[in-house]
């Protein structure tokens, strides 16, 4: 029997009007992520988003395309990452919920490595990629595969 475990996880991408990034900060965890979370039994990928968006950001909103689909395996765990658009958000539409996330910025997409960590930055990278040329894209570990 194999001792390893599936974990999923949707998120989204949200921009400002001047095509800045939405990264939030999360209590929980010592790096900035994008809004989403871990994908509970019998929801779909897209449900998980949406209620991950209201319980972070206040928002109820309808989750867009699938931007990118991620096997990221790690710490024994076989994980599929999605991320769908999010569309345009305005800072003053967002009500953090203060015991899931500390805070929020928008950056170029271009400097969003700076706050994300090395597979996460990857990941959104290919979804910013996914966004501007409409397409959906299958990664693995955050990279096309090959």
């Amino acid at each position: 029997m194999n001792s390893s475990r599936a974990l999923s996880g949707a998120g989204a991408l949200f921009f400002d009007g001047a095509g800045r990034l939405l990264l939030v900060e999360p209590t929980y965890k010592p790096h900035w992520e994008i809004p989403g979370g871990v994908i509970e039994h019998g929801e779909t990928p897209s449900e998980a988003c949406r209620r991950e968006v209201f319980e972070e950001l206040g928002l109820e909103r309808e989750p867009g395309r699938l931007l990118v689909a991620d096997w990221a395996p790690r710490d024994g765990e076989d994980r599929v990452l999605f991320v769908f658009e999010g569309g345009l958000i305005d800072a003053a539409e967002i009500r953090l919920q203060a015991e899931e996330l500390r805070s929020f910025t928008f950056v170029p997409p271009e400097d969003a490595g700076h706050f994300l960590i090395p597979r996460l930055t990857r990941r959104v990278t290919e979804a910013v990629r996914a966004r501007e040329s409409g397409e959906t894209r299958y990664l693995e570990h955050g990279r096309p595969p090959r």
